[in-house]
């Protein structure tokens, strides 16, 4: 799969794409620093910071001391799955044969 491919499926699911692309540079190389990720992506140090303040939020990453660390992609992608499916569960349909689930797309499929 594709490097855009993975950061427009993390978009999806509900990622800006800063964070994404925080967020997978992290989980591909290891554990950075602020200034690893500021130098690495061209994101300025303040954008890089609230990226990863997102990203522990959502506990995609982790912090210890100046070090950041992504959680593995698998265990990433279930977790915002799940996530996105408990929103779509909330979505109130006129036609209740009609499960929200079925209406999700990951990953999208429409010819480009």
């Amino acid at each position: 799969m594709s490097l855009e491919r993975i950061i427009k499926a993390l978009i999806g699911l509900g990622l800006s794409r800063s964070d994404a692309e925080v967020y997978f540079y992290t989980a591909k190389k290891g554990p950075q620093t602020v200034m690893d990720l500021h130098n690495s992506l061209n994101y300025s140090r303040h954008q890089v910071s609230n990226s990863l303040k997102t990203l522990i939020a959502k506990k995609l990453v982790n912090k210890e001391g100046t070090i950041f660390s992504a959680l593995p992609f698998e265990e990433a992608l279930e977790m915002l799955i799940e996530r996105e499916k408990e929103k779509a569960k909330q979505i109130p349909f006129k036609n209740h044969r009609t499960s929200p689930i079925k209406h999700f797309r990951l990953f999208g499929n429409a010819k480009r």
